[in-house]
């Protein structure tokens, strides 16, 4: 019998300075033998990697894409902690850090949203200029002449369909028309209600795009929803305003003066930013309001209505095929949001120098390359949300839900009664398991050993999953 005791998880013998919390209290720094690295070394590997960016998106491209392939392609932008860095901009903050410097940075993604490339940006790029770099990248370096560009209506643009796209052989795209576009079509009467009788997708002709086709989708449950949040909106602003119109009516110290009365209407109307649904009276000692019943009207028509632009032909992809490539647009979302906030967090950055913060972006991209092809080993033991706009199925919904639900590894874990996980709570699940160094109590023998604890069953399962020995 050999009395021993437990000195301390391994996972916690990890201190080296630069790391940060999650691998310093991990096994991680020790298992790949950077335990002991420093900063200037963390930095020495930056830099090592960043030289081969090119050569590992080039292999990336090589395993993801094939000629007629469709790429998703959207962009993003995360804040700095500092000044100093040449690419950092003020420029449209997504993450409500205004006044903050930022960057830029474009994601290349394969049909099923797996990353491929990405690349950084001045914090003040507009997005559409963003396109052009991209098309000749994919075009020269990966060597992919016939691709199906599949972008957002703020990324391809009409300025970018007919200066890059239509003047490049063997390029389609596909991408969605903004709302005055689809407000001009119902006025030509291409569009019409009545075609989203039987189905919620039509294919729909217009002189003003050319060889182009137009599909047009109509959501019933986006519909009554974005119809609910207007009157919601509306109604405050009506109790907004009456406030101001009884304020001018008090028998003592009324509301008076235009300017007075305005500046309080203005800060009313801007709050829900419904203003243009009401017609507006005000005077030196009165104030009053109705609504805009045709600026409401002409707004209801576009409820749960989007236009698909395509320059793809009906043999490659018909419309209900064109409609899903468009939604797998919420691939790249889902991976900026793990990237940004989910999962890996790239945000803040710290780094001052252009070509570490490039290397900072990269590695974030090659952990998200990781955490993909994770999330389709795990997919069994997973329950992930579909992130696809409701009405129409997303490109993989059907084959999502096969997996998830009808296998039998599934339903093995389901006779064990084992509850069902996201993938950040399965993670915390399998960092339950520990590393311990054991040592004898006895002074006759020194015995040291390492000991991990014992997977549950369900950790069993996600090891077998990855292929994970321990």
């Amino acid at each position: 019998m050999i009395v021993a005791r437990i000195i301390a998880p391994r996972s916690k013998l990890a201190t080296a300075r630069g790391f940060n919390k999650q691998t310093s209290s991990s096994t991680l720094g020790e298992l790949l033998g950077v335990a002991q690295a420093d900063e200037d070394e963390l930095y020495n590997a930056m830099d090592w990697l960043l030289d081969r960016q090119e050569k590992i998106e080039d292999t990336l491209a090589d395993i993801h894409l094939q000629s007629g392939t469709l790429i998703l392609y959207d962009v993003s932008s995360t804040y700095f902690e500092g000044k100093t860095c040449p690419l950092a901009e003020r420029g449209y903050s997504r993450d409500g850090k205004k006044g903050k410097l930022q960057i830029v940075f474009g994601l290349l993604c394969d049909a099923s949203g797996c990353p491929f490339a990405v690349e950084v940006f001045p914090g003040n790029t507009g997005d559409p200029t963003t396109l052009t770099p991209q098309i000749e990248k994919v075009r020269s370096r990966f060597g992919i002449e016939n691709v199906i560009w599949v972008g957002d209506r703020g990324m391809i643009t009409n300025a970018r369909i007919n200066e890059d796209l239509k003047k490049t052989t063997g390029v389609d795209w596909i991408t969605a028309l903004r709302g005055p576009s689809i407000r001009k079509l119902l006025e030509q009467e291409a569009i019409q209600l009545s075609l989203f009788d039987e189905q919620n997708l039509a294919e729909i002709e217009s002189v003003d795009y050319p060889g182009e086709r137009l599909i047009a989708c109509r959501n019933p449950i986006l519909a009554a929803e974005q119809a609910r949040t207007r009157e919601q909106l509306i109604s405050a602003t009506e109790r907004g305003l009456d406030k101001i119109v009884a304020a001018t009516k008090k028998e003592k110290r009324p509301l008076v003066g235009a300017g007075e009365i305005g500046v309080k209407v203005g800060k009313v109307l801007n709050r829900f930013k419904v203003g243009k649904h009401f017609h507006i009276s005000i005077s030196e000692h009165e104030f009053s309001y109705e609504r805009n019943l045709e600026s409401i009207q002409t707004e209801a028509a576009l409820d749960g209505l989007y236009v698909i632009r395509t320059s793809v032909k009906e043999d490659k992809l018909d419309a209900t095929e064109t409609v899903q490539a468009y939604k797998s647009l919420s691939r790249v979302e889902r991976a900026f949001r793990s990237i940004k906030t989910v999962d890996l967090k790239i945000r803040p950055i710290y780094h001052h120098l252009e070509k570490r913060v490039k290397a900072h972006v990269f590695l974030c991209m090659l952990a998200y390359y990781v955490e993909w092809h994770m999330r389709r080993l795990l997919a069994p033991l997973l329950f992930d949300e579909d992130h696809s706009l409701p009405g129409i199925p997303s490109l993989n919904q059907e084959s999502e839900a096969q997996i998830n639900i009808n296998s039998p590894d599934h339903n093995t874990i389901v006779k064990q009664n084992s509850p069902v996980h996201s993938f950040q709570t399965l993670l915390a699940d399998l960092a339950t398991i520990c590393k311990n160094r054991v040592e004898s109590c006895l002074e006759v023998a020194n015995i040291c050993f390492d000991k991990i604890t014992q997977p549950t069953p369900l950790q069993q399962t996600a090891l077998d999953f990855l292929s994970v020995r321990l």
